[in-house]
Order: C-alpha cells, then sequence, then structure tokens
C-alpha cells in the first residue's frame, strides 16, 4: 500500500477507486483564506486533492483566531496562503502546492487563472473582485463555486446549496447579483438561473449595536463588512461549515465525474 492510499485509502471506499483516482490527479484553486477559505484548504487536502493553488495576500491577524483556520498565537503575522501550505505539506506531503500571494484583481486575474483548474473555490468577501471572478468563469467555462457571507449569523443548519439567482438575506450576494446583472450581462429577470452554484446561508444577520447589543434591525450608513476589528461578528463553526460544504461540492463533482 502507497503512503497516499494509506492516508485517503478511505476516500475510495466512500467514491470507488476510480474517484480518489481522480482526486488525486486533480488540481483546485481556492481563492480568499479567510473564515471560508481556510477551512476548504483543509478539507480538500483530508480528502486527496492532488493539486492547490492557494491564492490570497493577507497575512494571519489576532483577530482571526476566533473563525480561521490558520490562525494560531505563532502564526500572528505570518502569511496566510504559506500557513496555509505548510499544514497541507503535513497532511498530504504528495499534494502539489502552489502560493500565489496576491489577491484577485483586474491587474491578476489572467495570470491566476491561466492554470488549468479541475475547479475553482470562490471566497473572495470584496464586491467586485468577486463579480470578476465569478464574470470570467462562466465566459470561460471554468467551473466554480462560489459562497456568500458568514458574517452576523450563528446557526450553520441554515446553510444551503443553490443557484447564485436563487439566493436571498445575503447583503454581499445581493450586491454580486445586482453588479453581475448591470456589468456582466447576468440574466436580469428574478427566474432566471446563473447558472452559478453557490454556498449561503438564509439566516437573518444580526447588527451589532453601539451600546454594545445586537440587532436584527441595520443602522443607516454602518459598515458591517466583516473584518478585523468592527463590522459583523463571525463564529467558526458557521464559516467553518460553509467552507466544509464547499469542500464536499467540489469533492463529489471531480469524484463523480463522468458517472
Amino acid at each position: 500500500m502507497s503512503d497516499y492510499e494509506a492516508r485517503f485509502g478511505a476516500l475510495g471506499r466512500l467514491y470507488g477507486a476510480d474517484g480518489l483516482a481522480r482526486l488525486q490527479a486533480a488540481r483546485v484553486a481556492v481563492i480568499g483564506l479567510g473564515g471560508v477559505g481556510s477551512w476548504v484548504v483543509e478539507a480538500l487536502a483530508r480528502s486527496g486533492i492532488g493539486g492547490l493553488n492557494l491564492i490570497d495576500m493577507d497575512e494571519v491577524c489576532l483577530s482571526n483566531i476566533n473563525r480561521q483556520l490558520h490562525a494560531l498565537g505563532g502564526t500572528v503575522g505570518q502569511a496566510k496562503a504559506r500557513v496555509l501550505a505548510e499544514r497541507v505539506e503535513q497532511i498530504s506531503p504528495e499534494c502539489r502546492v502552489q502560493i500565489e500571494q496576491r489577491y484577485f484583481t483586474e491587474s491578476t486575474a489572467e495570470e491566476l487563472l491561466a492554470t488549468p483548474y479541475h475547479w475553482i473555490v470562490d471566497a473572495i468577501d470584496a464586491t467586485k473582485h468577486k463579480c470578476l471572478l465569478i464574470a470570467l468563469a462562466r465566459q470561460r467555462s471554468l467551473p466554480l463555486l462560489t459562497c456568500g457571507g458568514g458574517g452576523g449569523r450563528i446557526d450553520p443548519t441554515r446553510i444551503r446549496v443553490k443557484d447564485l439567482a436563487r439566493t436571498m438575506n445575503d447583503p454581499l450576494l445581493l450586491q454580486v447579483r445586482k453588479r453581475l446583472r448591470r456589468e456582466h450581462g447576468f440574466p436580469k429577470l428574478s427566474r432566471q438561473k446563473f447558472g452559478v452554484d453557490c454556498v449561503y446561508t438564509d439566516e437573518l444577520p444580526v447588527f451589532p449595536q453601539a451600546d454594545g447589543s445586537v440587532s436584527c434591525e441595520r443602522n443607516a450608513g454602518e459598515d458591517y463588512r466583516l473584518n478585523c476589528d468592527a463590522g459583523f461578528g463571525s463564529a467558526s463553526f458557521v464559516t467553518g461549515t460553509m467552507g466544509f460544504i464547499m469542500a464536499a461540492e467540489v469533492v463529489r463533482h471531480i469524484a463523480t465525474a463522468n458517472n
């Protein structure tokens, strides 16, 4: 028995020997390595994926510890992509990891998408760049799975997988849908699907208040983005569950291809 089979043979007993071989041959890009993306990388590595491109310019900060896999006291200040790459090496030494310490933007898109990926995981939280990636993937028929925001939510059982056009109760995805329709030619009628699968939660977010309480009511003019200092609250059991569901979807598609 090879080292790879000893580590990941259990996946073959779920998806069959051919499915495991497809996982070993696959290369997946994970773009955005934060509260969702870091857990995606963990699950894909433990599922025997043969190649991973880890794309993010951020460094670990102390306030990442509540929700991001790579955030530990000893990793604060280190590049997220590099910390995850070192972890993947311990899990799956044969995995071919490519580190890309840069953001996905207009200036980097062409080069970052030049690699032939079997699947792309979009865990970007910036609306403009998220839309750019989704639009380019659609134009080029690249298999992509996107996600909504996990901030402000506390119930992981409300996480769903639907076409992006059918998602609800997510402020980030609302802006994404509007921008894709306005700037990238996505279907304008609400009944028309986008053809892009999305992992999201239909739970309504809770908003932090100035007095330290939380409320279902949004304060006008407040910036509720999930960031290191303010905005939405967050929990690992929500962002991690989103990441695991994304990984499960990718593994299923790869392992069962042509079935």
